[in-house]
């Protein structure tokens, strides 16, 4: 069985409050389960929870906490809950952290090392009790064994970011946050000079990387697309990374997705608008579309 859990659900930084209850106001955390295996993507807020939980029942059930964890980037709403992971301070957990290549010459290992030290937090990384493992990747697909793959996909966000699929017996579920559509950056100068050939050939290389992502989620169970504006919301955020709900609808239908989870919700949204929004899609069957909440599980 192939499944996922949300944890956290939020964008940029985590909303508490009355008016995110419903949905949550916790950052970026997921939880995919291939049977026993455990896959987490991302370390936003929503991963002490997590924590919390697998200390409660994984560590009870198997004496021990193991799990693949997979970045999508290194902005810090993506990993500001690494240091409240509870199972980080448990002898015997192990834990591999995959994730892109990272801008200035820094490793992931070093990001995380910077991040436990005592100018950010008091507990430094080398006091952790967990056994840790950093990976840096390119776009490839991960073997994981018993016929668990990962693939992992370059997204057009400001810093290095991937989006990832998992495939397990015929199941998959794909990952499209942070990411804004690609599009042609010669048409967004004034300048008149600009060569008409050099437009096209923008024109067609945004054409040919959107269609790529659309590649990616083709006939996926599960698709977690992020939708952090509304367009007249996009228009006035060009180049921050993020979609909006018109474009992640279009963008994933008449691809044979069944479920279109709408994720990475702007902080300042509340209960009640993405519950408006939500209501917008209840007629849509093609894919199914759904409203990222904290605690939602499906199986695909």
């Amino acid at each position: 069985m192939l499944s996922v859990r949300f944890w956290g659900v939020r964008g940029s930084l985590p909303s508490p409050g009355r008016e995110t209850v419903i949905y949550g106001g916790n950052t970026s955390c997921i939880e995919i389960r291939a049977d026993e295996r455990l896959i987490i993507i991302d370390l936003g807020s929503g991963i002490r929870p997590l924590g919390d939980w697998l200390a409660a029942n994984d560590l009870v059930k198997n004496g021990k906490i193991k799990a693949d964890i997979f970045l999508t980037h290194t902005h810090w709403d993506h990993v500001m809950g690494f240091p409240m992971f509870r199972p980080i301070y448990i002898p015997g957990t192990e834990l591999n952290i995959t994730g892109p290549m990272t801008m200035d010459n820094d490793t992931l290992k070093s990001i995380f090392e910077n991040q436990l030290s005592y100018n950010y937090w008091p507990v430094r990384a080398q006091e952790l009790a967990a056994k840790i493992e950093y990976n840096q990747i390119k776009e490839t697909t991960l073997e994981l064994g018993d016929g668990l793959t990962i693939s992992s996909k370059y997204l057009n966000h400001p810093i290095f970011c991937f989006g990832y699929r998992v495939s397990y017996q015929g199941k998959s579920i794909a990952t499209v946050y942070d990411h804004e559509p690609f599009s042609n950056l010669f048409a967004a100068n004034s300048d008149n000079d600009i060569d008409k050939e050099a437009m096209m050939e923008g024109e067609i290389a945004a054409a040919e990387e959107n269609e790529k992502i659309r590649q990616f989620i083709k006939g996926a169970d599960i698709v977690i697309h992020d939708a952090q504006y509304t367009q007249d919301e996009y228009v006035k955020h060009v180049g921050w990374g993020h979609c909006s709900y018109e474009h992640t609808v279009q963008a994933a239908t008449g691809l044979g997705i069944k479920k279109l989870v709408l994720f990475h919700h702007e902080p300042s949204r509340t209960d009640s608008q993405l519950e408006e929004l939500e209501k917008g899609f209840e007629n849509n069957t093609e894919p199914q579309i759904l409203m990222a909440r904290e605690g939602l599980t499906l199986e695909a």
